[in-house]
């Protein structure tokens, strides 16, 4: 059966790695993000089963319009794959700059909120879909300099758990997927605004990469309807959770 599946953040990093991903099983994707120009190079990439759509998860009144907005033969969304998210600075909480903080609430907490709010109600009157939130390990594990990230992080973690106490009976399914240390993607320069800085995060690993995120969504989503998967933990091998910090007097 082919799917509709929406993704926003879709012009980089996991999103097309997702979008990718989707067309390949043969379905088609809405490709969402605010950099039109990737997107319709995406779409000249993978043809007419991409619909490239300009959106900015942070306004309010498009994210309220998107269901109207979309053409009349792409309106049933049968998955809708949150993935538009950020992390700005790793300074400890007293250095951080407040926009920063707001950026990041407004982005993986608000803008999530709103496209679910804007998509759901079809799903539940359609008696059919699934919801893929793109949270992360840092949702459960604190980190120096985690903070409003992680926070916004947990929201999403809890909030796709509380979706499924609403939606139990229906047939509309939803996943919290929680990768950890992933290369090969944006998330690091964009933190920092250093290139260096940004590499360096990634010297001497072997990280996921987005592709191993959009083969962890494909298969969430291609599993038998009954079947929700309701949080995934992604880590690769060369990171775990670690110990409680103690701070010894020297």
């Amino acid at each position: 059966m082919s799917l509709t599946v929406l993704v926003t953040g879709a012009s980089a990093g996991f999103g097309s790695a997702i979008a990718r991903r989707f067309v390949r099983d043969g379905h088609r994707v809405i490709a969402a993000a605010r950099r039109a120009d990737r997107l319709k190079a995406l779409a000249g990439e993978l043809g007419p089963a991409v619909l490239p759509f300009p959106l900015d998860v942070t306004d309010a009144a498009a994210v309220a319009a998107l269901p109207a907005a979309l053409p009349q033969a792409w309106r049933a969304v049968d998955v809708l794959v949150n993935n538009a998210g950020l992390a700005l600075g790793l300074d400890p909480a007293y250095r951080a700059k407040l926009s920063d903080w707001e950026t990041m609430l407004a982005t993986n907490a608000a803008g999530l909120m709103r496209v679910t709010h804007a998509l759901l109600p079809g799903m539940v009157e359609r008696n059919r879909g699934h919801i893929v939130n793109l949270s992360s390990t840092a949702a459960i594990y604190p980190y120096p300099g985690g903070h409003i990230y992680g926070a916004s992080k947990a929201f999403v973690t809890q909030f796709s758990l509380n979706l499924r106490a609403d939606l139990v009976g229906t047939n509309v399914r939803v996943t919290d997927l929680e990768p950890g240390l992933v290369g090969g993607s944006e998330f690091s320069a964009v933190r920092f605004g250093d290139a260096a800085r940004a590499a360096a995060v990634y010297s001497g690993t072997t990280p996921l990469t987005p592709e191993d995120i959009a083969e962890a969504t494909s298969w969430v989503v291609n599993l038998p309807a009954h079947v929700n998967i309701n949080r995934l933990e992604m880590m690769p091998t060369c990171q775990a959770s670690g110990p409680l910090v103690v701070k010894r007097k020297e």
